[in-house]
C-alpha cells in the first residue's frame, strides 16, 4: 500500500466517527513495515473522555498489539495536524514519521483551536485559567530517588 492508501484509511476512520457521532472529524492509522497495526477515530463524545483523540487511541492500540511503549519503527497517518497533547504522545512513543492532511489552522476554522494550549505551553498569558502551584517537592523527590535506586527500573 502507498501513503495515500493509508491516508484514505485514516479518512475512512474519521468518517466512521463522524457518522456515529463519536467526536470530531479526526482519524489515525499506525503502520509498521507496510501493514496497518492500528487505526482509530476521535471518540471524545462516545467515551466522554477529552483525551480520546484518534492519535492517542491509535497509539494505545498499537502499543498493546506490539506489546511495547516505543513505536520507533512505525509511521502515523492522521487526517489533521495533531494537537499538542497528541504531539506529546507521538514524541513519547518515538514515532519518527507523521503524515497529516488538514492543518491546525484548518481545524481552527471549524472550531477546534489549540492556540490557548500552545500559549500555556510557552508560558504566555492564556485564556485558559490554570493556576500552577508547586507543592511538597521535597517529599515527591523522595519518590524519584526511590525509583532511581530501585535495582530493576526501566527507562522509557
Amino acid at each position: 500500500m502507498a501513503n495515500d492508501d493509508f491516508m484514505r484509511l485514516a479518512r475512512e476512520e474519521a468518517l466512521r466517527g463522524i457518522r456515529n457521532g463519536h467526536g470530531g472529524p479526526f482519524g489515525a492509522v499506525l503502520v509498521r513495515n507496510g501493514s496497518v497495526v492500528s487505526s482509530a477515530h476521535n471518540e471524545v463524545l462516545r467515551q466522554k473522555d477529552p483525551t480520546a483523540h484518534a492519535e492517542i487511541l491509535a497509539i494505545r492500540r498499537a502499543a498493546g498489539v506490539l506489546d511495547r511503549p516505543h513505536l520507533d519503527d512505525c509511521v502515523l497517518y492522521t487526517t489533521c495536524e495533531p494537537c499538542p497533547m497528541c504531539l506529546g504522545a507521538i514524541a513519547w512513543a518515538r514515532i519518527p514519521r507523521l503524515y497529516f492532511g488538514c492543518t491546525r489552522n484548518d481545524a481552527e476554522e471549524i472550531g477546534f483551536s489549540d492556540r490557548q494550549i500552545y500559549a500555556l505551553i510557552r508560558d504566555e498569558p492564556s485564556t485558559i485559567l490554570l493556576e500552577r502551584i508547586s507543592l511538597e517537592r521535597s517529599s515527591c523527590l523522595q519518590l524519584f530517588h526511590e525509583w532511581r535506586n530501585h535495582g530493576d527500573h526501566i527507562l522509557y
